[in-house]
């Protein structure tokens, strides 16, 4: 039974995704933030069950990270539709998913298996979960201040700055990976 604790976790996280939106798009705004708060730490807690356990599976790799980014992508709608955060920073993390899944795709019909996260791309992830949960909680805490829109902008930059600088490092390994790859077959 051990062995299926990160999957259902996972599959968890999945379920709260259009809870998640709901509660932000009607401004229930504490409720959002414990679902989201609960999806950050089942994804931390079933990372860490699958490899202190060796649980690690090809399904797990791919679900946990479409469970990540369906989490943040649907905030981050629902922050725009609120008018909380500017359009722009969907459209930059929505360019950069849609870049990886991708390469991503290209790599595998070169023959090779799923490619885990990086350190990088988790640094990414945890950032941006802590830029929307600061976002939501100073909204509901200080308003339209100029404190809170200064600590959400800054907030937020960094998260589009890590996401970027994943996304670099993304591509730098896919240029890398697909000269190997090419140096190997056209021998």
């Amino acid at each position: 039974m051990r062995k299926y604790i990160p999957n259902v976790l996972t599959i968890l996280r999945l379920i709260v995704v259009p809870f998640l939106g709901y509660f932000i798009y009607c401004e229930k705004y504490i409720t959002a933030i414990i679902l989201f708060a609960f999806g950050g730490f089942t994804d931390v807690l079933d990372g860490y069950i699958a490899r202190k356990y060796n649980l690690i599976t090809k399904w797990g790799k791919v679900l946990d990270p479409l469970a990540d980014k369906l989490m943040q992508i649907t905030a981050l709608v629902f922050l725009v539709l609120n008018k909380f955060i500017p359009l722009v920073v969907l459209v930059i993390v929505v360019v950069k998913e849609f870049l990886m899944l991708v390469g991503g795709i290209m790599v595998y019909k070169k023959g090779r298996t799923v490619i885990g996260a990086n350190w990088y791309g988790k640094l990414a992830t945890v950032i941006f979960y802590f830029a929307i949960l600061a976002t939501i909680i100073l909204k509901i805490v200080a308003g339209d201040s100029g404190y809170a829109s200064n600590a959400i902008s800054v907030a937020i930059g960094l998260a589009v700055a890590c996401t970027l600088f994943a996304l670099a490092m993304y591509i730098s390994i896919y240029f890398k990976f697909s000269k190997d790859y090419n140096e190997k077959h056209n021998k």
